[in-house]
């Protein structure tokens, strides 16, 4: 692999650990990952601060971690954020850079959720909360100083994955009003059958053994059967009249051909789509501070800016 990387995330990929995951021992990685951003936090004009917010019908209450600019300007964009971590792991923290540069670039306020974890709370659990997250944020647009008809949903990886999932489920009911999706590298199919995804099994990547666990994991008695299309997006045949759309994907990514797929299908939808491969790029490369990570970030933002002005 260190031939095919790009020359900024070598060192990304040397620090990356191997292995593969297990279901007794998520609780040691979640607990490794916990409060990650938070120790990062950089100096800058802007406030978070969490807010429970109710959750699904019977379901708990859901964190939301609010990230609003300073000033006193009213009627800003509003940005649903939903983390990745293969739906198995992650918080709201993890992505606090990413949302903290977004607040400080584009003006908006953002809600990241901190939605329930497979296995614990498969599918549709963590769709639900994410639901109810938005439902929640498009409701109380006005007390947030947020224009409800200017709200984008964004994620990478899992976090991509619910995003088009509720894409879908908010196409199909009628609402809440999305007006731009950003599913980043989205982990949308669980069938595993598109040649990118039995390209990359080096253990230092998100590799074709750990997607099926985060799926398995994620779908519970529903892997390898009946699988909704809001559970795995790259099954709906029908893509019409979902929101205009921007993705990027790592050309070293497992996601590569499922991602590009999902890209052209919105666009023989008719779905307005942007979509750029980054050479030599592995999975969550943008996360990386580095010169192929910025500029992924900030094609987001500037993307970002257009959609929501």
């Amino acid at each position: 692999m260190e031939s095919r990387v790009h020359p900024d995330l070598r060192e990304m990929l040397a620090m990356s650990p191997g292995g593969e995951f297990k279901r007794e021992e998520l609780h040691i990685l979640r607990e490794a990952m916990g409060g990650f951003g938070a120790a990062m936090m950089p100096e800058g004009d802007y406030a978070v601060s969490d807010k429970m917010i109710p959750g699904p019908s019977g379901a708990p209450d859901i964190r939301v971690r609010i990230y609003e600019p300073g000033g006193e300007e009213k009627n800003r964009p509003g940005i649903l954020y939903i983390h990745g971590g293969g739906y198995i792991v992650g918080t709201p923290e993890f992505t606090d850079l990413s949302c903290i540069r977004l607040v400080m670039e584009i003006g908006c306020v953002i809600a990241s959720v901190d939605y329930r974890l497979a296995p614990e709370h498969p599918y549709p659990a963590p769709l639900e909360d994410c639901y109810a997250a938005l439902t929640w944020f498009s409701d109380h647009a006005v007390s947030l100083d947020v224009d409800a008809e200017r709200i984008a949903v964004v994620g990478g990886s899992a976090g991509g994955g619910l995003v088009a999932g509720l894409s879908l489920l908010v196409r199909d009911k009628g609402g809440p009003k999305i007006a731009f999706q950003a599913p980043l590298y989205p982990m949308i199919d669980d069938r595993n059958i598109t040649p990118s995804s039995y390209e990359f099994t080096d253990p230092r990547l998100w590799n074709r053994s750990k997607n099926e666990f985060g799926w398995q994991m994620y779908l519970g008695d529903l892997y390898g059967g009946d699988v909704p299309i809001y559970a795995a997006p790259a099954r709906a045949e029908d893509l019409s009249g979902l929101p205009p759309t921007y993705t990027f994907v790592g050309e070293l990514d497992l996601f590569r051909d499922e991602t590009t797929d999902y890209a052209l299908r919105l666009m023989r939808a008719g779905v307005p789509t942007e979509y750029h491969i980054y050479s030599g790029c592995i999975h969550g490369f943008d996360m990386a501070a580095c010169g192929i990570g910025r500029r992924a970030e900030n094609e987001l933002i500037e993307v970002l800016k257009n959609a929501l002005a």
